[in-house]
């Protein structure tokens, strides 16, 4: 089997385990451990357990691969390959009990830097409602059997999504981002979990998805479901890749349009 298609079925078991194991401790109740870069910006106890568990698991199935996860850090890799993990994406929503959230796992090649990676697998798992979707670098995007492919331009306008920043100060030049993207939307969605924004961009639920504050594990699966579902993801980064200032995923008729009017050029 070759090596993304490996990392894929590795990273699909898991996800499903950690999945299993996020939404049962959902029904037992969500205890708040802490806060990190806001007072809104919360972490779970089952962010960290779950994040833990994911880490045992791929120490014990690839020893040596590097590891990027929101929760316990970093380690380097002795094999070129790095696993980035967001355990819980959408925390706030599995807090309050809004059924979108998401584990999301992506193994990485060479420098574990969303400039300079190079994706080869990607998992994001909706626990809530079971759909698991998966890709591996040259074999499409997928959901239960289905491959997916984003959207053509639509003369209705473009169903877009974005997010907002936990810090206030942020807020208004998210709102003017907002502002200067609207002429080319027919409405705007808030789902409040980045990998299934992603997800739903390579599915074709969405059209196009932007956002400035995202982490590498915020997007990392999800990026390499939009590209191999046919579209295409860029940024405020080096080359045009995204960065923590902006991502933007889209289809390609409405990529370039959408990524000047988010970076206000």
């Amino acid at each position: 089997m070759p090596l993304a298609e490996d990392l894929r079925a590795l990273a699909i078991d898991i996800a499903r385990e950690a999945g299993d194991l996020a939404r049962r401790r959902r029904l037992d109740g969500v205890a708040i451990a802490a806060t990190k870069s806001a007072v809104a910006d919360i972490v779970t106890e089952a962010d960290r357990e779950v994040e833990a568990l994911i880490r045992a698991r791929l120490a014990a199935e690839r020893p040596g691969d590097g590891f990027l996860g929101e929760e316990s850090g970093a380690a380097t890799s002795d094999t070129d390959v790095t696993w980035v993990v967001d355990p819980i994406d959408g925390t706030v929503n599995y807090a309050y009990g809004i059924p979108a959230w998401a584990v999301s796992i992506a193994a990485v090649a060479g420098d574990p830097r969303p400039d300079a990676w190079e994706a080869l697998a990607g998992v994001v798992f909706s626990p809530a409602n079971g759909e698991l979707f998966h890709a591996a670098r040259g074999g499409g995007a997928w959901l239960a059997g289905a491959r997916l492919t984003v959207n053509a331009a639509t003369p209705a306008g473009a169903l877009l999504a974005t997010g907002f920043g936990y810090d206030p100060a942020t807020h208004a030049g998210d709102l003017a981002r907002v502002a200067r993207v609207m002429p080319l939307a027919r409405d705007l969605r808030r789902i409040g979990a980045a990998s299934l924004d992603l997800a739903f961009v390579a599915a074709g639920r969405l059209d196009g998805y932007f956002e400035r504050g995202l982490n590498p594990w915020d997007h990392a699966a999800g990026a390499l479901l939009v590209t191999e579902a046919g579209g295409m993801i860029g940024g405020a980064g080096a080359g045009g890749r995204p960065n923590s200032d902006l991502l933007v995923a889209s289809g390609a008729a409405l990529f370039e349009r959408l990524l000047t009017a988010a970076l206000g050029a």
